[in-house]
């Protein structure tokens, strides 16, 4: 059989993969039952819904003749380092310096990875997406996420 679209092949595949990987690591937790599920229960259904979809793209890129068979362009690199580096400092600043800090910090290093990155615009949405961080999981969930470097207190 032949693929008619690099890109829905590709993209099906990794689709499959990885809703099968947490699928079969969900499977390491408690189910419970419909009525009181477990902690497995919820990612192992979205780990087969992943891997359903992804076969249904996979089975598109098959069937589906596409013009010029979209073939996979090259990896973005940059963006890709910037984004995966962006996260694991953002891991590591949450719970030393605190929300205030750490999300303005994931914002403006993320803003980077694109092609036009303006300070101000960057600036805006560390502003309000902090705001909005603060709102939801502070304010309105309670939860006991720092806000401020432990140093401050």
């Amino acid at each position: 059989m032949k693929i008619k679209s690099q890109r829905d092949f590709w993209s099906g595949l990794m689709f499959v993969a990885i809703g099968l990987g947490f699928a079969w690591g969900a499977t390491t937790y408690s189910f419970g039952s419909s009525a009181r599920p477990g902690p497995g229960y919820f990612p192992f259904g979205l780990g087969i819904l992943m891997a359903v979809l992804g076969g249904v793209v996979l089975f598109k890129a098959m069937t589906i003749e596409s013009e010029g068979g979209d073939p996979v362009g090259a990896f973005a690199w940059k963006p890709l380092s910037f984004i995966v580096g962006t996260v694991v400092v953002f891991g590591w600043t949450l719970p030393h310096l605190g929300m205030v800090v750490a999300l303005p910090i994931l914002v403006i290093v993320a803003a980077l990875a694109g092609d036009e990155f303006h300070w101000g615009e960057a600036i805006a949405n560390a502003v309000l997406l902090t705001l909005g961080c603060w709102l939801i999981f502070i304010v309105g969930l309670k939860l006991t996420i720092p806000l401020w470097p432990a140093f401050i207190g």
